[in-house]
């Protein structure tokens, strides 16, 4: 049984054009791909800028509030007793809410891009 010469070209030429589609589209799906890490590697480093400067506003909160209790602490029991009772209790108050905004940075890291 012989197949006929042009029959053969047809199958060769259906076949050639059919690989060539789903080459085009594995290399589509393959930039799209790329374009989504992409995406999600800039929101990754977005979500780290703002972590990291919540984070320092944090330390800096947090440093400021617990130096103002030591300092009032050292004041307690001598002539300013009042005043160190006032900066114990506000630089407490102020290191808490520090320490609260340098948790409340981490939030952002697991934020994900909205779709």
């Amino acid at each position: 049984m012989r197949i006929p010469l042009t029959t053969m070209l047809v199958v060769c030429l259906f076949g050639s054009v059919f690989a060539q589609e789903k080459q085009s589209a594995n290399i589509d799906s393959l930039k799209q791909e790329i374009l989504n890490l992409r995406a999600d590697v800039d929101q990754i480093q977005l979500n780290l800028e703002t972590s990291q400067k919540k984070f320092k506003k944090g330390i800096v909160v947090a440093t400021i509030g617990y130096t103002v209790t030591i300092a009032g602490g050292l004041m307690l029991g001598r002539k300013y007793d009042d005043v160190g009772k006032v900066l114990l209790v506000s630089g407490g108050i102020t290191g808490i809410t520090g320490t609260f905004m340098m948790v409340d940075a981490y939030k952002f890291l697991s934020r994900k891009r909205s779709p």
